[in-house]
């Protein structure tokens, strides 16, 4: 059974003071919007409304919370880089997720979305100037790999990847397709490393966060 099957949604949160007790791992999804961030946790879930998918960039304003069956949660933070956004909204976002990915004592990782056709736009240089100098992992998606043909993604994937090194060797990057469900099993196999779950495995005991001062990893 996938580690991502039968998460179910727990909570929204509009700022800071409304998260959860850090009682457990947690892994981020973070993108721009439009990036394919909600399709993709829904295909990894195989849920087709687990998220909610919306035409219009830059609905998602909340953090989501789903929680996976080990324990564990699913955190999809508000998409960023919508330009018709008002300026306060923008900030407001802003603030929210550097606050999360920034001080969240109990955060094992980030899996970053980038549309294959546009990665590494410099709001995503500035996701990873945040979080990468903690010492946690970041995995990039570039989704809608089958908007490209196999050699050019082949090729991005290979250009993105020189690029990610800047940021040091716990960045790791694959193709993703939620169209053609390409590319679920290595994302599984990455989180669960994270949260040191077997993929596919029997449930484990809830993960408990690591101590204060420890780094949260798999």
């Amino acid at each position: 059974m996938s580690l991502f099957q039968h998460a179910r949604f727990e909570l929204s949160v509009a700022d800071p003071a409304g998260l959860p007790a850090p009682s457990a791992l947690e892994v981020a999804f973070a993108g721009r919007s439009n990036a394919g961030k909600s399709s993709a946790i829904n295909t990894l879930a195989a849920h087709a409304r687990l998220a909610y998918v919306s035409k219009t960039p830059g609905r998602t304003q909340l953090i989501n919370y789903f929680r996976l069956r080990d324990g564990s949660a699913l955190v999809d933070l508000p998409g960023y880089g919508y330009a018709e956004v008002p300026e306060k909204v923008r900030m407001k976002w802003q603030g929210l997720l550097e606050r999360y990915l920034c001080t969240r004592p109990n955060l094992a990782g980030m899996v970053l979305i980038m549309d294959v056709r546009h990665p590494l736009k410099p709001l995503d240089r500035q996701m990873l100037d945040w979080f990468a100098p903690g010492g946690r992992p970041v995995h990039v998606l570039l989704t809608k790999s089958d908007k490209l043909s196999r050699s050019e993604a082949a090729r991005t994937l290979i250009q993105v990847r020189s690029a990610l090194s800047a940021w040091g060797g716990q960045v790791s990057c694959q193709l993703f397709s939620s169209l053609k469900k390409h590319g679920r099993d290595e994302v599984e196999q990455v989180v669960a490393g994270w949260l040191g779950v077997a993929p596919g495995g029997p449930v484990p005991e809830q993960r408990k966060p690591p101590a204060k001062g420890e780094v949260a990893r798999g």
